[in-house]
């Protein structure tokens, strides 16, 4: 049957979020679900009201080198008041999330071979949905609150998280190991090793994008101290740069090479190229990440930074970094962070863990099915493809995709 019992009232609840993109359901089915599972919704379809894009200009072709407007190009005065734009779980947000993880369970499968229908999430899908939309097409940041991830077993967490990101899009592998959900962790590597990821470490890392459309965060511990999780608009960052030193705007719009850490597809070398700048089919893409491009001074067959690499490289570490422009968030067990990597950098202090209190947190690289067209040298960090819906991540010979439920 259709139908669209109890909608009405989470939209309701929705209504306290103004910043929300409004979206209208256009088909609402009803199926029997798994063994001792009310019935679920498996087919939801949403309509967004028109709004203005994330780093999209107005026209199909934007000028290089000119101010991006636009609702990614924000400061941090225009988010004084943070709380104020995270959504809040309900209760029966999570009923539904619970009810989820039995028909996941009921289906026997292994967690990264679920599929979106085998999570159902009737009426939190679509809010999943609305709050991916504004990643990806406003303001480029996301939080959540409230998953109670006490309760769950660490298998509970870990596929539920799995299950968020069927919401979002599609889980791309984080490493060479093809982990889909990647644990942030301190597991003792080297951050002073150039083919070390910061991640697996205490250090702070400095701003930065992933491999993918969008990156999660689920929060399910804190350490001692520290941990600050910190972003700022990579769109106000170019913004500002073309303000302030146009020259240097141009080398970030030239030639930057990337390291692979060790992850190197077949066939490929090492490193890459990848402009800190991309213009491209009327969006400006921001891909930054300083540890990498020092990382690949180590191979002969990489032109030498320059002093304008470094100039450049200071400026944008200090406008990301300024009050003017970075938001800060300490993240508490059952917080989620949903960034764009196209519009949003992001960084985190350094942290302290203790016998009792380590900082634990969950990630997804997630491609989303709807997103914009991204130049050619994108081919190199995302996976080999660009297609939409279907890029993103790292593959390496012997990659072989599986959800891990701890930090290897």
């Amino acid at each position: 049957m259709t139908g669209s019992a109890g909608f009405g009232s989470d939209l309701q609840h929705l209504k306290q979020f103004p910043h929300l993109p409004i979206y209208t359901m256009t088909s609402f089915q009803i199926s029997a679900a798994s063994p001792g599972v009310t019935a679920t919704a498996v087919d939801v379809q949403l309509k967004p009201v028109n709004r203005p894009e994330g780093g999209k200009a107005n026209k199909e072709e934007l000028e290089p080198f000119a101010p991006v407007l636009g609702p990614a190009a924000w400061y941090a005065a225009d988010y004084k008041n943070l709380t104020d734009y995270i959504y809040e779980l309900t209760p029966a947000d999570i009923a539904e999330m619970d009810a989820a993880l039995v028909c996941a369970k009921a289906t026997g499968k292994q967690i990264q071979d679920l599929t979106v229908t085998e999570f159902p999430l009737p009426l939190l899908g679509p809010k999943l949905v609305g709050l991916r939309e504004d990643v990806r097409v406003g303001r480029g940041f996301a939080l959540i609150r409230g998953v109670p991830v006490d309760r769950y077993t660490r298998e509970e967490v870990v596929t539920l998280w799995y299950g968020f990101g069927l919401h979002w899009g599609k889980a791309v592998s984080q490493n060479k190991k093809g982990h889909l959900v990647g644990h942030i962790k301190d597991i003792g590597h080297d951050p002073s090793l150039p083919y070390t990821r910061l991640y697996a470490t205490h250090e702070a890392q400095p701003y930065h994008n992933d491999s993918a459309d969008i990156v999660g965060l689920l929060n399910l511990t804190n350490g001692v101290e520290g941990g600050l999780s910190s972003w700022s608009s990579s769109i106000t960052v170019h913004n500002e740069i073309v303000k302030r030193r146009p020259d240097l705007a141009r080398v970030l719009a030239g030639e930057w090479y990337y390291d692979r850490k060790g992850e190197v597809p077949e066939g490929k070398l090492p490193y890459f190229m990848i402009p800190v700048f991309n213009y491209y089919k009327g969006y400006l893409s921001v891909n930054y990440s300083d540890n990498y491009y020092l990382a690949s001074q180590r191979h002969a067959g990489v032109p030498r930074l320059t002093e304008a690499h470094y100039e450049a490289m200071e400026l944008f570490n200090s406008l990301a970094a300024s009050d003017e422009l970075r938001l800060d968030y300490m993240l508490q067990p059952g917080d989620i962070q949903l960034l764009s990597n196209h519009t949003c950098l992001h960084a985190r202090s350094k942290f302290t863990d203790g016998p009792d209190a380590r900082r634990h947190l969950l990630r997804l690289w997630v491609c989303t099915p709807l997103d914009r067209r991204l130049p050619e040298c994108y081919r190199e960090l995302y996976g080999g493809s660009i297609e939409i819906g279907n890029r993103g991540g790292i593959v390496v010979p012997g990659t072989k995709l599986t959800v891990p439920l701890e930090a290897e």
